[in-house]
């Protein structure tokens, strides 16, 4: 059976070019890397190098065996690093789920503060509490909750489901629509303005919708984008309607470079959670980031 080892060897010269310099690189002996050499040609019935001046060319069958086994090799070298005990005192790694906007408002400016490593990991809520369960990920931002045994969840903010609009439009007019006139004409209404849309997350359009108008919407976001951060940052800079997440237009409502125009008849307010394994090892870790969105969310 073949030596591992062997195709080590056969990488270092290579990559070197001379048995001196493999030696060196893999801090064996020169008749070892040789020894190593002379086993894997007799093995695979070929000559892989020739000799010229010193150094080490790669004939066709070597060249072949290269591209062979180059990726294998450094795929094994990238595992042994990431096993490789340590002297240094490693940092521990918390991965957290949430979406991408709640990432991008609370934690992103806020990474450089943890002394830790830290993976954020992005999919439904559904999802990233299974993987939460299965201790895929450490920390979970939801705004629902699944019965999970073993699983805590507490609470760090609300956010309510509302219309924002950019400032070219009057609110007080708006307000006064809504108050005096009926549905069918608010509806016209809305439905002859710019609206903007995010492809990886229509519920909360759907649910605002069906909450004050008792239907779903009967026409479609005139601009897709690819989130609610994108969606703020685009309608900050144009004319027209969107539904989000309040708390994320914090700033530009303080800024006044958007307005919160309507939270609804029925407002829709989730409660947000932080959810985390009871057995968790990294508790104080766990609890800084738990205070960066306590402060943040409320």
């Amino acid at each position: 059976m073949v030596n591992l080892e062997w195709y080590r060897t056969f990488k270092a010269i290579y990559d070197k070019g001379t048995l001196t310099a493999a030696a060196e690189a893999l801090f064996i002996s020169q008749p070892g890397v040789s020894l190593h050499l002379s086993s894997l040609e007799s093995y695979v019935g070929a000559k892989l190098f020739d000799r010229v001046s010193k150094k080490m060319i790669p004939t066709e069958r070597g060249k072949v065996l290269y591209n062979a086994v180059i990726d294998p090799i450094l795929r094994l070298e990238t595992i042994e690093k990431q096993f490789q005990k340590s002297n240094e005192i490693e940092l521990p790694t918390i991965s957290i789920g949430m979406c991408f906007e709640t990432f991008q408002h609370i934690l992103e400016k806020h990474l450089h503060t943890l002394n830790f490593n830290v993976i954020s990991s992005f999919s439904d809520y559904q999802n990233l509490l299974r993987e939460l369960e299965k201790g895929i990920v450490d920390v979970v931002i939801t705004p629902k909750k699944l019965d999970i045994k073993g699983i805590n969840y507490v609470p760090i903010g609300k956010e309510t489901i509302v219309l924002i609009g950019s400032m070219d439009i009057d609110k007080g007019d708006f307000i006064s629509a809504i108050k005096t006139k009926s549905n069918a004409d608010i509806l016209l209404f809305l439905r002859e303005q710019k609206w903007y849309g995010a492809s990886s997350d229509n519920e909360h359009f759907k649910r605002f919708w069906k909450s004050n108008f008792n239907s779903l919407p009967d026409f479609r976001a005139n601009y897709i984008v690819p989130n609610f951060k994108s969606i703020i940052n685009s309608l900050s800079e144009g004319s027209g309607l969107a539904i989000v997440p309040d708390f994320l237009c914090e700033n530009e409502f303080k800024e006044g470079r958007l307005q919160l125009l309507w939270e609804g008849s029925f407002p829709i307010v989730n409660q947000l959670y932080f959810a985390y394994r009871n057995n968790s090892t990294y508790k104080k870790r766990l609890d800084e980031i738990l205070d960066i969105f306590k402060a943040n969310m409320n």
